[in-house]
């Protein structure tokens, strides 16, 4: 994909937190097609960071500054606390601006909704960024499904986990549920998210939901039972109280599975200041923890497919040149936010929810 040097689409950023300044920036910096243009951010110890890392972005103290110069800008990048998404993308799709939204889309379904009619109605691009979809361990996982090597599959099991046991300041552990914190609706988010990509959609979810560190007011300990209409049913962990992890990803097929240890590198990469650059392989996992196919009779290990973050804001670059249909479909956040929804009522009342 190429596009006239001169022309490339300008893109502003809102936020400029982990989200803004390790994933988002320099995403959007090292795509063709784009350029990062502005970034709004008051913070003065952000700011110096931005010019360090990104000299030809200006820096905004206020997103109305951003909105209130619209015609300058051809995509709005929302990277900020979880309960400004909604205002935030409503405001640039008012201003007539193609929107991405960092995940959750919402706080709830419904939101989430409205915003997609909302973006529908006026013919303007919004998406969402679900990133994880671009995780190599996924995309082997999902090759290995769409190539059959598994045989039917009927169990998909995934892991988002860490050891943090004791909470941060910031807005991710506070209670009040406007700031949509906890890990349910961070690493759930993705979680939920590829389980619905590889085996469409829910018609029950169970869930145990729990608050597991000293002085924690937010849920940091899930697992989530998914039933697939496909038949398939998903269990799904997410922890910040994890001293051992399990595996990332598990397969089970009735002729092969397939087990994944360790994390993509990508998050790693961007957060020690390293960038995608064409001359060189990005995304690539240590051989040591390649996953393993087949049996306990007989199995080998896979070399995992590079991972490729890089693939998300590509695709938006397409789809604002084409006009074409973005790489994350904002529905699809909607299903997701309904599955993290029946999660919540569950746990709350030990019961199966059915969709």
């Amino acid at each position: 994909m190429t596009f006239p040097s001169e022309s490339p689409f300008r893109v502003g950023l809102i936020g400029y937190g982990l989200a803004g300044a390790a994933f988002h920036a320099p995403l959007i910096a090292t795509t063709p097609g784009l350029r990062l243009d502005a970034v709004v951010t008051a913070n003065p110890d952000r700011r110096a960071q931005l010019r360090r890392e990104h000299p030809e972005a200006r820096a905004l103290d206020t997103p109305e500054q951003l909105f209130a110069s619209a015609e300058q800008f051809d995509l709005v990048v929302i990277a900020s606390p979880n309960r400004t998404h909604v205002p935030l993308a409503r405001a640039a799709l008012l201003a007539g601006l193609a929107t991405v939204v960092d995940k959750p889309l919402a706080a709830t379904a419904a939101e989430a909704r409205d915003l997609c009619e909302f973006a529908e109605k006026s013919g303007i691009l919004l998406s969402v960024f679900q990133n994880r979809r671009w995780d190599g361990d996924f995309l082997t996982a999902k090759r290995l499904v769409d190539e059959g090597a598994l045989g039917r599959v009927h169990r998909f099991e995934s892991r988002f986990e860490r050891f943090r046991p004791k909470p941060k300041p910031g807005w991710r552990e506070l209670a009040d549920p406007a700031e949509v914190g906890g890990t349910l609706y961070d690493l759930g988010s993705h979680l939920v998210d590829q389980a619905l990509t590889l085996f469409g959609p829910v018609e029950s979810v169970y869930a145990e939901i729990d608050v597991r560190r000293d002085g924690a007011v937010v849920d940091d300990d899930a697992f989530l039972a998914l039933s697939h209409g496909s038949g398939v049913r998903s269990h799904l962990w997410t922890s910040a109280l994890a001293p051992l992890g399990g595996p990332r990803l598990r397969v089970l097929g009735d002729s092969a599975g397939y087990v994944k240890f360790g994390m993509d590198p990508q998050e790693d990469a961007l957060r020690a200041g390293l960038r995608p650059d064409a001359r060189v392989p990005w995304g690539a996992d240590d051989p040591a923890h390649y996953g393993t196919l087949g049996t306990d009779e007989e199995s080998a290990p896979v070399p995992t497919d590079p991972g490729d973050y890089p693939a998300y804001y590509a695709g938006i670059a397409r789809s604002l040149a084409e006009r074409s249909p973005a790489p994350v479909n904002p529905r699809d956040a909607v299903a997701t936010l309904a599955v993290l929804e029946a999660a919540r009522a569950s746990a709350a009342t030990a019961t199966v929810v059915r969709l």
